[in-house]
């Protein structure tokens, strides 16, 4: 570009039409199915931290809501209460208190029973983020060896080995692999926090459980208690 002294000046792009110039030089085709892999990745991603959240619950609160209510209104008020209650441990709470009338052993099943279906539920999907983080370099290294591939063709239809043409057509290749390294690298950061997001919720998940058991030793044990006296 040049100004009104006829001096050249250079014209500063932003960054997002740096990008959208290197996703065209790439190649639209394989740049464009690795966008899609972060497009749903991304996708996933969002969902399951919704879920996640909306699966955290206060156990500590819960219990002792449990723990009230089966003492001064019955067992019906407390299974009432983890109706009412979002989360899975809310849920097993449920589960653990339905079959408190068939034992304490019943129970402990009831609730590692019930307690495997909602860790199914909180990793549902993670599959396929991973799946989306290992496509994507693949992906790019394929465009990459498809785009030198190329550039080769290039090299002996020109017959002459130029610097320039090596250069650019290795450049072109390239970038397929980083923008696919760069999507697994994005995906792989939220993989990871979600899987840190579920192993907590699966060790509050088991703390619960224990105590609910606990309590419900107790609770049981109270009748016989009077029945001594």
């Amino acid at each position: 570009m040049m100004n009104d002294s006829g001096e050249e000046v250079i014209e500063e792009k932003s960054w997002t039409r740096v990008l959208k110039d290197k996703f065209y030089e790439g190649g639209a085709f394989f740049m464009s199915i690795v966008l899609l892999c972060l497009i749903f990745g991304l996708a996933l991603v969002i969902e399951r931290i919704i879920y996640l959240n909306l699966s955290s619950t206060n156990s500590q609160k819960l219990l002792g809501n449990v723990e009230e209510a089966l003492n001064k209104k019955g067992l019906e008020s407390a299974k009432e209460i983890c109706r009412n209650t979002r989360g899975p441990i809310a849920s097993i709470f449920y589960q653990g208190l339905d079959r408190s009338s068939e034992g304490i052993d019943q129970v402990e099943k009831s609730i590692v029973a019930y307690g495997g279906v909602q860790m199914g539920q909180l990793e549902k999907g993670l599959s396929w983020i991973s799946l989306f983080i290992a496509l994507a370099p693949m992906l790019g290294f394929m465009g990459t060896v498809i785009g030198m591939i190329g550039a080769f063709d290039a090299i002996e239809g020109a017959g002459d080995i130029s610097p320039s043409l090596v250069a650019g057509g290795i450049k072109v290749a390239l970038l397929t692999t980083v923008f696919g390294l760069i999507v697994a690298m994005i995906l792989q950061l939220f993989y990871n926090y979600l899987i840190s997001k579920v192993d907590g919720i699966v060790n509050e998940m088991e703390d619960a459980s224990i105590s609910l058991v606990d309590l419900l030793v107790v609770h049981s044990n109270k009748p016989s208690r009077k029945r001594r006296k």
